[in-house]
């Protein structure tokens, strides 16, 4: 063993030894189920925490095989300068973070972060949810055209939409953040236009097993991550309390599910636009214990014949629809939606609409942060004797009041289901 390996080895356990004390008045969360992609998390669990310094001390002694995530400094060694990152990162007080994103990009980002561009309303309300909508600089048109949602953020500096962002305003900002989805806009025109003091973040903030590990990564982002782990455990409540009702309900006897999104333009009578697999929107039924009929017909989504849904006779149709919403009170748009659909040629004859079981959702409040909520909602609809005690109303006045720290009348503002619940 020669000297170089006795010092680290050395320095490592004293080290280890010396976190203990200056690390004892920090709480040990318990582990998860995602893998938090933060460099300096050795033991790919969901947060950072002593065990993780104890794991890197470990590496460096050779006692355990080296992994990844235990890279804190991400310099391509493992040694006592990643639990010294690590330390720093537990109390909040690193100058960096590099975090693994959802579009599996290894990206570094400066702290502490203090002026943030979200892209899309749902990367806003995320922000919000942690507490951190001070850090908001500017903001795109999703969030402009909805005030009562964003009250304060509505009024920022415009950049533009998601898709075709105004890069010259952005600049203007001088934002250390950017957060927008994994696949647009495309780097070329984003991260390879913007100078190397900011990072951008890429999340989609959709999937139902994706939300809390996305939320957990900007809680460290951010330094809200107390904020994160209070977000998750209701959002875990929630949807475990649907997971677990479900689980007991035998395949023959769940729901058959069509689920459809209404066509801004080129509407035909004869096709509709069905939702597979693959989003926060399929979700929904997923987590809520249907069965998508289209799951095995197509890949992901597109059209399908009106003919085929009426031959595969659905105990179910949900709808989703973003003419109602938080700024919308009158329902004719959504009402005008289900019209169509229980209209469509055949449909008289399929179950769903026999039954009355033609939904429309609103995508304002159903992906997204608010899943929760819309996954109740759908469960409800699926199977109303299992959940009598919980009410989508109730844990969407939650939401706004204790994350998004809002005064929203829910009795006399916004339409987000037609029929209502």
């Amino acid at each position: 063993m020669n000297l170089n390996k006795i010092g680290s080895l050395a320095m490592a356990t004293l080290i280890v030894l010396a976190s203990v004390t200056l690390l004892s008045i920090v709480p040990v969360s318990a582990s998860g189920d995602f893998t938090l992609g933060i460099y300096g998390n050795a033991n790919q669990d969901d947060t950072i925490d002593m065990r993780d310094v104890t794991k890197i001390a470990r590496m460096i002694c050779w006692l355990e095989d080296e992994v990844e995530l235990a890279d804190a400094k991400y310099d391509g060694n493992i040694n006592v300068l990643d639990i010294i990152q690590t330390e720093l990162v537990i109390l909040g007080r690193e100058k960096e973070l590099t975090v693994l994103d959802s579009a599996d990009r290894t990206v570094t980002v400066k702290e502490p972060v203090e002026r943030v561009v979200p892209l899309h309303m749902r990367h806003a309300g995320t922000v919000c949810v942690l507490g951190a909508d001070d850090k908001v600089v500017g903001v795109d048109s999703t969030v402009i055209s909805r005030g009562r949602l964003f009250p304060e953020l509505s009024t920022l500096p415009s950049i533009g939409t998601v898709r075709v962002p105004d890069l010259e305003q952005i600049l203007m900002l001088n934002p250390d953040l950017i957060i927008t989805f994994t696949n647009f806009p495309d780097p070329a025109s984003l991260e390879d236009k913007l100078p190397d003091t900011v990072s951008v973040i890429r999340m989609d903030l959709s999937r139902a097993d994706d939300i809390p590990r996305e939320m957990k990564m900007l809680g460290y982002i951010l330094g809200r991550v107390s904020v994160a782990d209070d977000y998750i455990a209701w959002y875990d409540g929630y949807v475990d309390a649907v997971k677990e009702r479900v689980s007991a309900i035998p395949a023959e006897e769940r729901v058959n599910v069509f689920m459809e999104r209404e066509k801004k333009t080129g509407k035909d009578p004869l096709v509709r636009w069905a939702y597979a697999s693959g989003t926060g929107y399929t979700d929904l039924c997923a987590v809520a214990g249907g069965i998508n009929i289209a799951e095995d017909y197509i890949d992901y989504h597109g059209d399908v014949e009106t003919e085929w849904v009426v031959d595969q006779n659905p105990d179910v149709i949900i709808g989703l629809s973003y003419k109602g919403g938080y700024e919308v009170d009158d329902d004719t748009a959504m009402r005008e939606y289900y019209e169509e659909i229980i209209g469509l040629p055949g449909f008289e004859n399929v179950t769903a609409v026999k039954d009355d079981r033609v939904h429309i959702i609103s995508g304002d409040f159903s992906i997204g942060a608010q899943l929760p909520i819309g996954i109740v909602t759908v469960a409800k609809w699926f199977y109303p004797d299992k959940f009598e005690d919980l009410d989508p109303d109730e844990i969407h006045e939650e939401f706004l009041t204790e994350f998004m720290q809002i005064e929203y009348d829910l009795d006399e503002w916004g339409v987000f289901v037609y029929p209502d619940i």
